[in-house]
């Protein structure tokens, strides 16, 4: 493992992907390598599945460090992202001094680092050792956070009227996903390094189970990898097939001890592709087992 003092090069970085697991090119790991160096946050676009997070998760393996992850949604507020207040040990302390337990003199602060909880942000900013923090599905929170994000990814500080401005330790790394579901704005555009990554293409997928799913064989793992292809090229779906369905796919027709597609064995696991009925209809419609199966074999 590299300690974060030390310099990370391109080539250790590449290495350190491929040990973890984490099958990818240049297209990805330049800009990785340039957000590290850099100290800049990552943001990363694409559809649901396609290893966005996931890569948080490889950074704080191979920099063997902590991830501290805030998960977005509409009505995330900056309490509880970056501190609140411990009420309840406030409101006790606030009973006994009432019933005479603790001297005046003695009762602490109650806004005081004793009484203060806290969220991702500043967990983040306050760790001891540079973590990566990934903040996940930033297009699904409100706008208004978003806003209130420039102050901790410019600057890497955060102000608490009680306490006031809280600088980071050590420059977290950051991490940011997007799944497209709104448009971000260029401020937050502007304080990131952007990287999209699309659906993987039929070599590298195969590549993929093969690290994952080693028992899969070399047949079936390209069958597998060439049928879900097909399924996100050709089909016009709610939800496509991600990586992990892929995956999922693959154990299950091992398990099934299937040596390659067989219409039979497709037709009894589908529900590992597919999370939503009107796909299973509109994949059963316009493809069906049989046609799958041909073109797969056949290279069609």
């Amino acid at each position: 493992m590299i300690f974060l003092h030390q310099e990370i090069t391109l080539s250790w970085l590449t290495a350190a992907f491929a040990r973890d697991g984490y099958i990818c090119g240049e297209e990805i790991l330049i800009p990785v390598y340039l957000a590290l160096r850099l100290e800049k946050p990552l943001l990363i676009s694409g559809a649901p599945g396609v290893g966005k997070t996931e890569i948080a998760k490889v950074l704080s393996r191979v920099l063997d460090t902590e991830l501290i992850r805030l998960q977005c949604y509409e009505g995330l507020d900056e309490n509880k992202a970056l501190y609140e207040w411990n009420y309840q040990k406030q409101l006790l302390m606030i009973e006994l001094s009432r019933q005479g337990c603790t001297r005046g003199e003695d009762q602490p602060d109650l806004f005081s680092e004793e009484y203060l909880l806290e969220r991702p942000l500043l967990k983040a900013l306050r760790h001891p050792r540079r973590p990566v923090l990934l903040i996940d599905e930033i297009d699904k929170s409100d706008q208004e956070f978003e806003a209130f994000l420039f102050e901790v990814l410019s600057d890497f500080q955060v102000s608490i009227p009680e306490l006031g401005t809280i600088k980071a330790r050590q420059v977290p790394v950051v991490v940011l996903t997007s799944n497209g579901d709104r448009e971000l704005s260029d401020g937050l555009k502007r304080r990131c390094l952007f990287l999209y990554i699309d659906y993987p293409d039929v070599d590298k997928e195969t590549r993929i189970i093969r690290s994952k799913v080693p028992e899969a064989g070399e047949v079936l793992a390209r069958q597998v990898a060439a049928a879900v292809n097909r399924i996100r090229a050709g089909l016009d779906l709610r939800k496509k097939p991600a990586i992990a369905e892929t995956i999922d796919w693959a154990r299950a027709l091992v398990l099934m001890e299937a040596r390659a597609l067989e219409p039979n064995l497709v037709r009894r696991t589908l529900n590992l592709l597919f999370k939503d009925q009107e796909d299973v209809e509109t994949f059963n419609r316009e493809l069906g087992v049989e046609e799958l199966c041909r073109q797969v074999i056949n290279g069609g």
